[in-house]
């Protein structure tokens, strides 16, 4: 191997341990070249940030690294002492986080930030003006941006700004921990430009840890899948993606929602299992549809299908080469979406007209919502999509009576409501919920899970505590939830379980209309394919309406009958969802469209 070609990048044999013992990552390898990007993917718990970490030198509170080398640029990263790590970071390796807002210092304006690194780093003596080309890089250098402080700007230039920060030393190597999550598609796309500038135009090696599929697919040169601490498959991204070869691979692939492709998505079943609840044998053998009894004995070794191309699975030659299998349905038709109406093509369960909804700051309103109208019929999904900023989040409040409209009228069942919930009926306010976007926010940490769920039913169903227990049990089968959980604390649950009590809670009133803000933007793949496909399924055999706000146009695909496209306040395309992705008639709803990431065609077949 040449100096040019030496791998920037070289971890062997590492494992990382609890402080009580059990393992959190074990015997993981793998090497990057300069200029090369990396992917780790992997459901939550699979142990990918934890692995990514430790490029760092760093990790969590009661975790350590029992052995294993880490290597940057030739230098030793383990056994350092702090001062040596300091140095280290940011000129050698480093970090882009997810959340960019608890990153930055809130007290420090964005030049003095950039000017902090290059102080720390390079030099005490730093031009007052240093952060201008770290701005320009990340297409921030605006008149008085330097002079922003980090609640002045939108979650996409905050995350622009950590990479600004990221790559002003220049670094060979950058880490990046789920960097565009929860981002708009059209922010989303603007920073993957900029991380391909910086990995063409300097050469950087990077390691994006996500547990999207598709964006993983445009950025990465390879791919490492990880589960329960192991890599289960490894390869060029090509062959993971468009032939993965293991089951958990494919079960990943399958989950991710496409623009292009309607019809139901499939979760992967069971959970994954946590640290220390490892078996004697394969850790997905309890999930896969393809184990056998040599599967509980002993843990696969990592074999290869091809030049480059790793799996860790007992029975990977007898699986074909393309597990995605799903149906795809058409879009539903005038007389199918009548026909779960009742009948009734005029009986819209929601009519919102001429909305108006405004946020005052400094005694002057600012329009967040300009004359918006639509409809939602019985049994039907509505998706509203549109850019953060566009006013979705803030039609999603009117409705549910969190924010009052300026003007305008909204009709439910025929009856106009007023703007405040607390004004509306008790029985209107049941039959109205909504699922936050955030559920560790929305469900109180003190309160046990089966308490959250119960309160609806005593204070909306007026059910006695016996009456509401029994009917937490049930609620919480519903969203394929074991019983014991609710006798725990929101904190003890993963994220696709707290998304699933707070889905238990809002149908507890035995709503008609549920408005999802953003509900599956932060889960895992496989969640959010588990969390999709129950929505339906309540849909199916409720007849329940939704209004779902998203900005991801694959969620729109796999869930949505009908789009409403938002831009800058006002709705600028709708129809049917199918005719609005593959035919968009507005240059808006093109841009956001385009900017989507996409699976390869070989990946959808």
């Amino acid at each position: 191997m040449s100096a040019a070609s030496d791998p920037v990048i070289s971890v062997d044999d590492l494992c990382i341990r609890l402080e009580s013992g059990e393992a959190v990552v074990e015997g993981i390898g793998f090497t990057v070249a300069p200029g090369e990007v990396l992917g780790l993917v992997g459901e939550s718990g699979s142990g990918k940030t934890t692995t990514a970490l430790a490029l760092l030198g760093y990790t969590r509170p009661g975790v350590h690294i029992d052995k294993g080398t880490v290597e940057i640029g030739g230098q030793a990263i383990l056994g350092r002492n702090p001062g040596a790590l300091r140095t280290l970071r940011g000129t050698v390796v480093s970090y882009v986080p997810q959340d960019p807002g608890a990153a930055l210092n809130p007290s420090m304006r964005i030049g003095e930030a950039i000017l902090d690194v290059l102080r720390a780093h390079r030099s005490s003596h730093v031009a007052k003006d240093s952060w201008r080309d770290a701005l320009a890089r990340v297409d921030l250098a605006l008149p008085g941006f330097e002079r922003r402080y980090p609640h002045q700007l939108s979650g996409g230039q905050q995350q622009r700004v950590t990479i600004a920060m990221a790559s002003v030393c220049e670094p060979p190597v950058a880490v990046l921990d789920e960097p565009t999550t929860g981002l708009d598609v059209v922010t989303q796309d603007r920073i993957l430009a900029e991380l391909k500038a910086l990995r063409d135009e300097r050469g950087m090696a990077m390691v994006y840890v996500s547990h999207d599929l598709a964006v993983v697919a445009e950025m990465a040169d390879r791919i490492l899948v990880m589960y329960a601490g192991r890599v289960v498959e490894s390869g060029r991204t090509a062959d993971v993606i468009e032939r993965p070869r293991h089951p958990y691979t494919r079960g990943l692939v399958a989950a991710i929602p496409d623009l292009g492709h309607r019809g139901t998505l499939r979760g992967i079943p069971g959970v994954s299992v946590g640290v220390g609840n490892w078996p004697q044998g394969c850790p997905f053998a309890p999930r896969c549809d393809h184990a056998v009894a040599e599967c509980d004995s002993a843990i696969p070794t990592l074999d290869e299908v091809s030049a480059g191309h790793h799996v860790r699975c007992l029975r990977w030659h007898e699986l074909t080469v393309n597990g995605r299998d799903r149906a795809r349905p058409s879009s539903p038709t005038a007389s199918d979406l009548e026909s779960v109406r009742g009948g009734d093509s005029t009986g819209d369960v929601l009519d919102v007209k001429d909305l108006v909804a405004t946020y005052r700051r400094s005694h002057t309103g600012h329009p967040a919502v300009d004359r918006v109208s639509f409809t939602i019929g019985a049994g039907e999904c509505v998706a509203l999509v549109g850019q953060s900023g566009s006013g979705k989040t803030t039609i999603g409040r009117c409705v549910a009576g969190l924010h009052v409209p300026a003007s305008g009228t909204i009709l439910f069942d025929g009856a106009q409501v007023a703007g405040a919930a607390k004004k509306r009926p008790l029985e209107t306010r049941r039959r109205i919920q909504i699922i936050f976007q955030n559920p560790f926010e929305s469900l109180n940490p003190r309160h046990r899970v089966g308490s959250s769920i119960a309160r609806p039913l005593r204070g909306l169903m007026g059910l006695s505590q016996r009456e509401a227990d029994a009917e937490v049990t049930s609620l919480l089968e519903r969203v394929r939830l074991p019983k014991y959980l609710s006798q725990r604390f929101p904190a003890e649950l993963s994220g696709g379980e707290r998304q699933r009590v707070a889905i238990a809670r809002a149908l507890a009133a035995k709503p008609d209309l549920l408005v999802c803000d953003e509900i599956t933007s932060a889960l895992d793949v496989s969640v959010q394919a588990a969390v999709l496909e129950l929505l339906k399924e309540l849909q199916r055999d409720l007849s329940l309406s939704m209004l779902f706000i998203t900005h991801n146009l694959g969620v729109v695909a796999a869930i949505g009958d009908s789009v409403l496209v938002m831009d800058q306040g006002s709705l600028c395309e709708t129809g049917p969802v199918d005719e609005v992705l593959s035919a968009p008639t507005n240059d808006y709803t093109r841009r956001l469209i385009a900017a989507a990431p996409r699976l390869p065609d070989a990946a959808l077949r």
